[in-house]
């Protein structure tokens, strides 16, 4: 089963930028399409951008322009550039696999934008 341990959240004003890194465990990192995924209490998780195997990126329509995914599979790593942050984008933000839940969910990493 592959582990997900996602970092790189914490607290950044209204227009600045984080960078979130998640790193997976096993061999066979590249050839899984990834996502990023994000969480606020109460509300169901949404889906925030996925990646594929050859590095096709998509995006919901609420963050397009502002995060770019990518991914090192030398690293078994999936990043998410997130710019110009907005209250809005304050969640937990997970990883997993383009395919919701199909790995087993990591602790995931906090994201809040907050003057």
């Amino acid at each position: 089963q592959v582990q997900l341990v996602e970092s790189g959240g914490g607290l950044v004003q209204p227009g600045g930028s984080l960078r979130l890194s998640c790193v997976a465990s096993g061999s066979a990192f590249r050839a899984y399409a990834m996502g990023w995924y994000r969480q606020v209490p109460g509300e169901t998780r949404e889906l925030v951008a996925t990646i594929g195997s050859g590095g096709r990126p998509n995006y919901a329509d609420s963050v397009k322009g502002r995060f770019t995914i990518s991914r090192d599979n030398a690293k078994n790593t999936v990043y998410l550039q997130m710019n110009s942050l907005k209250p809005e984008d304050t969640a937990v933000y997970y990883c997993n696999h383009a395919v919701m839940g199909y790995f087993e969910w990591g602790q995931g990493t906090q994201v809040t934008v907050s003057s």
